[in-house]
């Protein structure tokens, strides 16, 4: 009957999920995810979106759990760590935000949820990422366990450290201290309970909550340069032969007979694709390469394509004003947007494809039982 029940067990676990590569439980997530982003934006200023993300991420990381079952028995202290890790997020929760005139809340994760949300702001990613971080949990999982787990107390420190950061955030209503000090206190706290292995394999995806970090005004240094050097590529492009009459003032861009003009607002400067890209390109760069050369010019070439891609979409919206007026230019300027990001993930396509040529071949090794 033991033997019975051990072969069901491992059919069980090598059985594939049947929905695309997930599970039900796990395409239910997915759609109550989606669900919850789409309407989140109608929901600011109440506290529905927190708590409907809430359950959606601690569902998921339930759905990872199960998933990687064989692993999560190999970690120990699970219970100890979850209410350390309860411990510490009930902080930011209760004593997390001290702009309390921005946000009627004292949770530090209200106040980044109404920045994710905002119709005003580019940091939607900004919700998607927790979740990305823990699929490539997933998909470290074998390197995650390679080694016995166990106590490593100089992640303390790093744990103390977020505390500072919070402190000072707290202090002085710097939100974006809190949320530093909630990510580094979180990596401090796993490392501790598992080890210097676990806390150096899993540096890559944390690194990735660095795209959790709101910007907003921080951005606006860049965005100022960014216009004005997506004006003059354009103007430069239009004077091959585009538009030989293009001329620009500042970031305005417009013909002599003065039929169109264009202003390359701030999110056609690319700062609004850059992180978005910069994302796309570092999460490829670290899964789809070994060498730290091909993942640093995965990571750099997020700027030029993001810069590339909207020099593209303002050509083309001067073409079809040049054919077609003020209203067809308009027309494509404002539905259009899709063409920033084809260009750049095409570029991204071609570039992987040119930077295998320098990878070294994974030496071959031969799967053990265990792992077949």
């Amino acid at each position: 009957m033991l033997a019975g029940l051990h072969a069901m067990s491992e059919n069980t676990n090598t059985k594939q999920p049947p929905l695309m590569g997930f599970w039900p439980h796990e395409a239910a997530i997915i759609a109550f995810l989606f669900w919850t982003l789409s309407t989140a934006t109608d929901q600011r200023g109440t506290n529905q979106p927190e708590i409907y993300y809430g359950i959606t991420l601690t569902a998921a990381v339930g759905a990872l759990a199960w998933r990687c079952r064989e692993e999560w028995r190999a970690l120990p202290g699970k219970i100890f760590l979850a209410a350390l890790l309860a411990a510490w997020v009930a902080l930011f929760y209760f004593f997390g935000n001290a702009t309390m005139g921005y946000v009627a809340s004292p949770s530090l994760f209200n106040w980044m949820l109404d920045i994710y949300t905002s119709p005003f702001a580019d940091e939607q990613h900004g919700l998607l990422m927790p979740f990305i971080v823990l699929g490539l949990f997933w998909w470290k999982r074998k390197e995650l366990v390679a080694q016995p787990a166990g106590v490593w107390w100089p992640a303390l420190g790093l744990v103390l450290l977020g505390l500072l950061l919070h402190t000072v955030g707290f202090v002085v209503q710097q939100g974006r201290l809190s949320v530093l000090g909630f990510f580094v206190g979180l990596y401090g706290l796993t490392g501790l309970m598992w080890g210097k292995h676990w806390f150096k394999a899993s540096w890559f995806p944390v690194f990735l909550f660095a795209f959790c970090m709101p910007v907003g005004e921080l951005a606006s240094s860049l965005t100022l340069p960014l216009r004005l050097l997506v004006a003059k590529i354009v103007e430069l492009v239009g004077h091959l032969g585009l538009a030989p009459d293009l001329i620009r003032q500042g970031t305005q861009l417009t013909d002599a007979q003065r039929t169109f003009a264009y202003e390359v607002a701030p999110a056609c400067s690319g700062i609004r694709s850059l992180v978005a890209l910069l994302a796309i390109t570092t999460i490829y760069g670290f899964v789809g390469f070994q060498r730290r050369s091909n993942r640093a010019v995965m990571m750099l070439a997020a700027l030029p394509l993001a810069v590339l891609g909207n020099v593209v979409r303002l050509c083309f919206t001067i073409v079809v004003a040049e054919v077609g007026g003020q209203d067809a230019g308009k027309f494509v300027e404002t539905k259009f947007g899709f063409i920033t990001f084809a260009v750049a993930i095409g570029c991204v396509y071609f570039l992987t494809r040119w930077l295998e040529k320098f990878e070294t071949p994974a030496p071959a090794t031969t799967a053990s039982p265990h792992e077949s």
